[in-house]
């Protein structure tokens, strides 16, 4: 008796083998029929989440063929170990350091304008900072900064970084800034009013932060405008416990963080 194949399909039909790849957080794909590209954030039931480079979320069935891995097509399979438990990357992006203990101190800081800005900062920087040896100090007004920068006397080995809120040409922030001269010392700052609105607004669940008439206390009138209680220090908190990673951030300030960041830790 003959055997016979059962698949009837001509050889030159049928589609050659892809290699089939554990679906590792973190892995960057591109879904063949969408063309979604992203990172593997999550892998479960048959189902792969990707998150793209704008923090956007989609779910794909792993299909046989159905992603390109740097272009060739591959199979996404359930990774063959659990993912880790602890998060990959710290709020701000960078790749975290299980079980790093805190550097001490450097002798050079940053100063933002502002507890508000100082929680902020904290939140998304916070681990960043510590491993670094950076501490964070607020000023309770920009007015403050010629003095606070004469007595900090920076040096190369103790740079002095400042974030200023509504830093922008013809401010009363940018002429005080410019009374300051040290190449050990960097200010910068962000264009917003108050630190709030470098929250983004999609974070917050509004579509945009409101306008506040000139002359009246913008945090209040946002708190109105949005119909929250009067009680601008609640208001933050709320705003604040929204903030999970630097996605929800503006890269406005972003920038500027970072910065100051690198120049204060800089050899």
């Amino acid at each position: 008796m003959r055997s016979y194949n059962p698949d009837l399909t001509p050889p030159w039909k049928r589609s050659a083998p892809v290699p089939e790849v554990p679906a590792d957080p973190d892995l960057v794909v591109e879904e063949v029929s969408t063309g979604f590209c992203g990172a593997v954030i999550r892998c479960e039931a048959g189902t792969v989440t990707l998150e793209d480079r704008f923090g956007k979320h989609r779910v794909f069935p792993m299909e046989p063929r159905g992603f390109l891995l740097e272009g060739r097509p591959v199979t996404l399979v359930r990774p063959s170990r659990p993912a880790p438990s602890r998060p990959t990357r710290t709020a701000s992006g960078s790749i975290a350091v299980p079980g790093a203990r805190a550097r001490v101190a450097r002798a050079g800081r940053i100063y933002v304008e502002g507890r508000h800005d100082a929680e902020l900062v904290e939140r998304v920087w916070g681990d960043d900072l510590r491993i670094e040896g950076v501490v964070v100090e607020y000023l309770e007004g920009v007015d403050d900064l010629p003095a606070i920068v004469d007595a900090f006397s920076p040096a190369p080995d103790a740079r002095l970084g400042v974030l200023v809120d509504h830093l922008v040409p013809g401010s009363k922030e940018s002429r005080i800034a410019a009374q300051v001269s040290s190449p050990d010392v960097l200010v910068v700052g962000h264009p917003y009013i108050d630190v709030w609105q470098a929250v983004k607004p999609a974070a917050l669940g509004i579509p945009a932060w409101p306008t506040v008439p000139r002359g009246q206390d913008w945090k209040t009138g946002v708190c109105r405008a949005l119909g929250w209680p009067d009680h601008t220090g609640a208001a933050w908190q709320h705003i604040l416990s929204r903030v999970t990673s630097y996605k929800d951030l503006e890269p406005e300030l972003l920038g500027r963080v970072e910065e100051l960041i690198d120049f204060v830790t800089a050899p």
